[in-house]
C-alpha cells in the first residue's frame, strides 16, 4: 500500500492553500499551519521572495520537525523598479492583504506610465529531511488600467498575462492554475518530489 507523502504548506492563506491543493492533486497529503497547530505569525522580514519563503519553511522545520514548503509571491512591475515585489501583500501599508487598497495604489503609481509590463514571481522553499530546495515560477504580463474579473485574489483583476486578452481574475481558477507563477513553481516542486519519492511502496 503506497503511503502518501505528507507535506506542510506553511501558509495561513486559504486562497493559496486551495490553489496549491488543486495543482498538486491527490498525490500529496497537504497540511496547513493550522492543521499542525501552528498559529505563530512567522515573520517575513527578508528582502527577497526566496528569503521570506525560507524563513517560513525553516521555522516550521525547526519547530515541528516536519517536511514542509513555503512560498512567497510578488508582483514585480518594470516601471516601478520591481516594486511592489516582496511587499506586494502590504503594498498600501497596514497589516496587508487589503487587495482593493493595494490595487488602487498600484494604479495610482502607474498613472500616465506607458510601460506597464509586469511579472508575477513565486519562490518556493522546500525543506526535506533538513535540506533546502528552491523552485521558481514566473509569468509575464502587464497591468491594465482598471480591475476586471471576479475570481482570484490579490492583484489578479489587474494582471493580464502575455498571450491572453483576459486578466487572471477573468480567466478563472482552472486556467490560472495551469499557467500561473505559483502553478509553475508547484509543478517543479511536484516533479522534484516524484523523483525523490522514497515512500515504503517503492522499496
Amino acid at each position: 500500500m503506497s503511503q502518501k507523502r505528507r507535506l506542510v504548506f506553511a501558509t495561513n492563506n486559504a486562497h493559496k492553500l486551495e490553489e496549491v491543493a488543486a495543482i498538486l492533486g491527490d498525490r500529496i497529503e497537504l497540511l496547513s499551519l493550522s492543521d499542525i497547530g501552528c498559529h505563530a505569525d512567522i515573520p517575513e522580514t527578508a528582502d527577497t521572495l526566496e528569503g521570506n519563503a525560507l524563513l517560513k519553511s525553516s521555522y516550521v522545520y525547526k519547530e515541528y520537525g516536519l517536511d514542509c514548503f513555503a512560498d512567497d509571491t510578488g508582483l514585480e512591475v518594470a516601471a516601478l523598479g520591481g516594486a511592489p515585489g516582496v511587499y506586494s501583500a502590504r503594498y498600501a501599508g497596514g497589516e496587508g492583504h487589503d487587495s482593493a487598497a493595494n490595487m488602487r495604489k498600484l494604479l495610482h503609481e502607474l498613472e500616465g506610465q506607458p510601460d506597464r509590463r509586469a511579472q508575477f514571481r513565486t519562490a518556493i522553499s522546500l525543506i526535506l529531511n533538513g535540506e533546502e530546495y528552491l523552485f521558481e515560477g514566473v509569468v509575464r504580463g502587464e497591468i491594465i488600467t482598471e480591475a476586471r474579473g471576479a475570481t482570484g485574489f490579490g492583484y489578479d483583476p489587474l494582471f493580464r498575462p502575455d498571450g491572453y486578452d483576459k486578466t487572471f481574475a477573468e480567466l478563472g481558477a482552472e486556467v490560472k492554475n495551469r499557467i500561473s507563477h505559483r502553478a509553475q513553481a508547484v509543478r517543479k516542486l511536484c516533479e522534484f518530489l516524484s523523483k525523490t519519492n522514497h515512500s515504503p511502496a517503492h522499496h
